[in-house]
């Protein structure tokens, strides 16, 4: 199945020169959407993951159903506020602008092997923070999973020690 054909392209979003790759078409298509997420599931059963964590928002879209096919728990990332129980955090830069992300301190126990899926990687910001909430809570971050990789911004650069998979790669588009 070609995914691209369910990646709407929006450009100057949320800025002048950004091109937004929407992935609510491919959500919006129940085919597309199971043939994505029998993709993304395979690819963390092959890591024996123990847990998926979804970084806000569209991890949640793609790592809650992951997490309930393979019979593992999900663990959302939120923006500081929104969790009610003690958290850690961690702050990053995105492509354009910066953020902070945050895990409750119970989500992960030492020794989880843990797959971060995510709708796209881009400069690797999110990422990046995410795995450093996973280690420092003692998991083992294996392998992250993407619908949408932005090649010509290098986010896999930061990921040198994980298995990395993305159904859909953009250059420079």
């Amino acid at each position: 199945m070609n995914l691209k054909n369910y990646i709407a392209s929006i450009e100057n979003f949320p800025k002048e020169g950004i091109i937004f790759r929407d992935v609510t078409p491919l959500l919006a298509d129940a085919d597309a959407f199971h043939y994505a997420c029998d993709q993304l599931a395979a690819f963390a059963k092959s890591l024996q993951a123990d847990v998926i964590v979804g970084p806000e928002s569209r991890g949640f879209m793609f790592g809650a159903p992951i997490a309930y096919a393979l019979g593992i728990r999900f663990v959302p990332v939120r923006k500081p506020g929104k969790l009610p129980r003690k958290t850690i955090a961690c702050s990053y830069d995105l492509e354009y602008g910066s953020n902070t992300l945050e895990m409750h301190v119970d989500s992960i126990q030492p020794g989880q092997r843990v797959v971060i899926v995510d709708d796209l990687l881009a400069t690797g910001g999110t990422v990046e923070a995410t795995v450093k909430m996973i280690k420092e809570l003692g998991g083992i971050p294996v392998g992250c999973a993407f619908i949408i990789e932005l090649e010509d911004l290098h986010g896999r650069d930061l990921l040198k020690d994980m298995e990395i998979l993305s159904l859909l790669t953009y250059e420079g588009e």
